[in-house]
């Protein structure tokens, strides 16, 4: 049995093939995608619908139940879950693995729409979905900062602005907001006060929400020219619903800053921020299944400067935390690893061989089997991440004790006074079936 017969008879054969398969390797290293583990997709889309100061139970019936009803419908559909909480509900969807990510997203949007008409009114905005891997952590975090604005009003002015710019960035995913809400009125209402004038929160209620419409009054119809009524504008601020009057009791007006305390503020309280010990807006910026991490990263800091420049000039954005650090270390820690590898074989062959020519075949060896590892992962769809890089590095020292092996023996029969030709092809026969055996025997193990 002797495998390495034909190409030792070609020799020219062998250079343009081994040429081939290392320009092969050195295309597909460009292509792999960079991550810190293997790259596992679940088909997972999240459905979120924000309703702010209405109660888990209010967000479960009103918001979460009607979209699960749209939802359940989609084919391919495996399983569906909600969570609801203080203003907040979202409904997670995993699909079975055969299902297209990118059709269950369009047939997800077609039951959003489908579902609009069973929302509350009072939702400001359709509910949103994102495609993203829930095993996946941000692989960048940005805090905005400011030294005049309140983190609300940071808020408010790049929820838009910071969100759809990032998005656009390939191999971005999901951009989320965190670390503050958008600015609201706060309306504290004071029991006592309102069991003193006789009000009960209906009232309240009902007062507050008749000031907040912004609907026509009427319309007026003129010789064929129609205007519409409107009242006043909707109320934006504390000091517009402080005066708003509520009830008349005994002849007098109640207004709502008798029966509680309003003030400017978040609309949820218990978002909190901190980067550097200031109050900060935090950007959770998570990958797209399968995209290079260190080249989204790299994208995002390029989109860095201009994305400061059309912020307001107070608001400081600074990189809180990069994943991408560990896995550039990792990568460079095996790069060295190879390097002093590959220095190590041609020192160790050199000293006990004496010979740059058999020097250089397992140089060449290390360098061509990489290649064509990294050529193959392409094709594979694998990528580079801490266990790949692993196996490559366990793999460079099977190859590396295998080139010797073979070298070893056919410098043998050289010494004997065998001609370097036949040397060739009787060594590499002599340890051929020995060399394949380990070999797969090895790669059996591993499996």
């Amino acid at each position: 049995m002797n495998p390495s017969a034909l190409f030792i008879r070609r020799p020219i054969g062998t250079i343009l093939l081994t040429l081939g398969v290392f320009l092969g390797g050195i295309a597909g290293f460009g292509n792999l995608p960079v991550a810190s583990l293997p790259n596992i997709d679940f088909p997972v889309i999240f459905v979120q619908a924000n309703l702010p100061g209405a109660s888990p139970s209010t967000m479960a019936s009103s918001v979460a139940a009607p979209l699960e009803r749209h939802l359940q419908s989609i084919a391919g559909l495996n399983e569906l879950t909600s969570q609801s909480k203080l203003g907040q509900a979202q409904v997670i969807m995993q699909f079975d693995l055969t299902r297209n990510i990118d059709g269950a997203a369009r047939d997800v949007q077609a039951a959003i729409n489908a579902a609009r008409a069973d929302l509350p009114t009072t939702l400001k905005a359709n509910p949103t979905y994102v495609k993203a891997n829930p095993a996946a952590a941000p692989v960048l975090i940005l805090a905005l900062t400011s030294p005049t604005r309140s983190a609300s009003q940071i808020y408010d002015s790049v929820s838009n602005l910071i969100v759809q710019k990032l998005s656009q960035v390939d191999g971005v995913g999901d951009v989320e907001l965190g670390g503050a809400s958008l600015p609201a009125t706060r309306i504290d209402v004071n029991p006592l006060a309102t069991a003193r004038y006789g009000i009960s929160l209906e009232e309240v209620r009902a007062a507050i929400t008749a000031n907040n419409a912004n609907r026509p009054k009427g319309v007026i119809d003129a010789g064929g020219t129609a205007f519409q009524i409107y009242g006043n504008q909707p109320s934006t601020s504390a000091k517009d619903f402080k005066s708003l009057i509520v009830a008349s009791r005994n002849g007098a007006a109640v207004r709502l800053s008798d029966i509680a305390t309003v003030y400017d503020g978040p609309e949820d309280a218990h978002a909190v921020g901190f980067f550097n010990g200031k109050r900060a807006v935090m950007v959770l910026i998570s990958r797209q299944p399968g995209a290079n991490t260190i080249k989204t990263v790299d994208a995002i800091k390029a989109q860095l400067p201009a994305l400061q420049a059309v912020l307001p000039g107070d608001i400081k954005v600074d990189v809180a935390s990069d994943r991408t650090k560990t896995i550039r270390a990792s990568l460079h820690d095996v790069e060295v690893s190879l390097i002093f590898a590959t220095l190590l074989v041609v020192l160790v062959v050199s000293l006990f061989l004496r010979s740059w020519g058999a020097t250089l075949v397992p140089a060449v060896a290390v360098i061509v089997s990489l290649g064509g590892t990294l050529g193959v992962m392409n094709l594979l769809g694998y990528s580079l991440n801490n266990l790949s890089l692993m196996g490559l590095t366990i793999a460079t020292g099977f190859v590396v004790d295998d080139a010797i092996v073979v070298l070893e023996n056919i410098t043998r029969h050289v010494e004997a006074g065998m001609r370097p030709f036949e040397a060739a092809l009787k060594g590499a026969r002599e340890v051929s079936f020995t060399v394949i055996s380990i070999s797969l025997s090895l790669v059996a193990v591993f499996i």
